[in-house]
């Protein structure tokens, strides 16, 4: 922790000596926010948000966001595989152009050994497939934001929330850099923990996997319609002896493929409330310009 406190010091007392650094407990084990506090007692500049229990870094994130107060935003996990003194970097890359709105890490490269890096590529494409956009891979949680953005990024009520995802709905001017992110070890993100990630946040941020619904039961219903109808022209027309289980089974199928029709038609409405109980922003302004 002192380490961290440190580095994000000094980085940031290059750029402004007006600055806040707000830590998020979110139910460390380890005493994190006692030492925390030690700390606040030698710059007051500290503020510690401290979470009744650990709610996920995800909401740990939207919490400190919520807390943050400056015209400029640093987001950084405080466990150093990512430098603090990439705030630097991107905050010289935002000066260079001031249109920009976000400056984040993209890593060089995916960390971890061979099914690790396949295994992630399948999951950042397996969400964008579901998903209603391109889902960021390998980036960093270090970001620099202007306050306008992160005022947009809290404007979302879900509470069900992929940050990732809300960092792209938000919109504005965005720009990746390319950098390093250290290892501290193996880690425990397994494929399976990929795979149930993958499931809630496509579940909570797209409705498109209910229109899949839809669509299966469309063409399973139509394809069940004309092999029943191959086997009635057989049957009919050319008096192809027709065993009794085959027009059972092509039966069972129209009738299976037909209620798969139905339940895509209710998961579409259900998708329209989905959406609706999101309650997301329709539109967030950037800015309003006007002639005098």
């Amino acid at each position: 922790m002192h380490e961290f406190y440190g580095r994000v010091h000094e980085a940031v007392s290059k750029i402004t000596d007006h600055y806040e650094i707000i830590f998020v407990n979110d139910g460390s084990p380890d005493n994190a926010a006692a030492a925390v506090l030690q700390l606040q007692l030698k710059d007051p500049r500290i503020v510690l948000v401290d979470l009744s229990r650990n709610f996920g870094h995800h909401q740990a994130i939207f919490t400190g966001l919520e807390a943050a107060q400056g015209d400029f935003v640093f987001l950084i996990d405080c466990d150093l595989e990512e430098d603090p003194e990439l705030l630097q970097l991107y905050w010289t890359k935002m000066q260079e152009d001031p249109t920009i709105d976000v400056v984040y890490g993209v890593q060089a490269k995916r960390k971890g050994g061979r099914f690790e890096r396949i295994s992630g590529a399948l999951f950042y494409k397996m969400l964008s497939a579901l998903s209603d956009f391109e889902y960021p891979a390998n980036t960093l949680t270090a970001r620099l934001m202007k306050h306008q953005y992160v005022k947009a990024v809290t404007s979302f009520s879900e509470k069900t929330l992929d940050v990732w995802a809300i960092f792209i709905f938000a919109g504005f001017r965005q720009v990746a850099l390319t950098v390093q992110k250290k290892s501290k070890g193996t880690t425990t993100y397994t494929f399976a923990k990929k795979l149930k990630r993958s499931i809630e946040v496509v579940t909570s941020i797209s409705h498109r996997p209910l229109y899949f619904i839809f669509f299966i039961g469309l063409a399973w219903s139509f394809l069940s319609a004309v092999g029943l109808i191959v086997i009635l022209v057989k049957k009919w027309l050319y008096d192809v002896n027709i065993e009794g289980w085959t027009s059972i089974m092509a039966s069972l199928w129209l009738i299976g493929g037909i209620i798969t029709f139905l339940l895509g038609v209710i998961g579409i409405y259900l998708s329209k409330m989905f959406l609706e109980i999101k309650g997301r922003p329709i539109s967030i302004i950037k800015g309003v310009y006007r002639r005098n």
